[in-house]
């Protein structure tokens, strides 16, 4: 079972994704996509962590998302990733050649991973129109890879005020 886990921030989207590792009583890998750029983000990645059960097996991982989960996919295992918006927000750093080759792969492996795992991301395509042609570049990579996602996940759920309507 896969499930694309979608909604704004503070949502409840990262604590639902936790609720359903738990109550599959599988063994968890979470899979962090965030990097500490500045100490209000360490902050927040300290918090996620102290959030977390201590026996869930944590990997840091803000690029190569493809690779990770051809490694930790099993039918024994429950995987989170959090969160396919920092994950692109890395890629979209990087040089044109590795942005499209990483978010390619990660797409190509998607159908071939076996288990259950959720994939947790920001909508951001329902407000306002971004100011900078970087930020509606970010809004419409984000867009077009929630779209292929979800067509590739067996669920999608929204997310909204710590409420999750089911959508697919």
């Amino acid at each position: 079972m896969k499930e694309l886990i979608l909604g704004g921030a503070r949502s409840g989207k990262s604590h639902y994704a936790q609720e359903l590792a738990t109550n599959s009583a599988l063994p968890v890998v979470y899979i962090a996509t965030a990097t500490a750029e500045d100490e209000e983000m360490f902050a927040r990645i300290e918090k996620h962590k102290a959030d977390r059960p201590s026996d869930w097996k944590i990997v840091e991982e803000p690029v190569s998302l493809a690779l990770i989960l051809q490694q930790e996919a099993s039918q024994n295992k429950f995987i989170i990733v959090d969160c396919l918006t920092l994950w692109l927000t890395n890629l979209i750093g990087l040089k044109q050649n590795t942005f499209m080759q990483e978010k390619e792969n990660f797409l190509k492996v998607l159908p071939q991973l076996t288990g259950n795992m959720v994939f947790v991301s920001n909508e951001i395509g329902m407000g306002v129109v971004p100011m900078s042609s970087m930020g509606r570049k970010f809004r419409d990579e984000l867009g077009w890879l929630h779209q292929k996602v979800a067509s590739l996940c067996d669920r999608v759920t929204l997310m909204t005020a710590g409420i999750s309507v089911k959508i697919k």
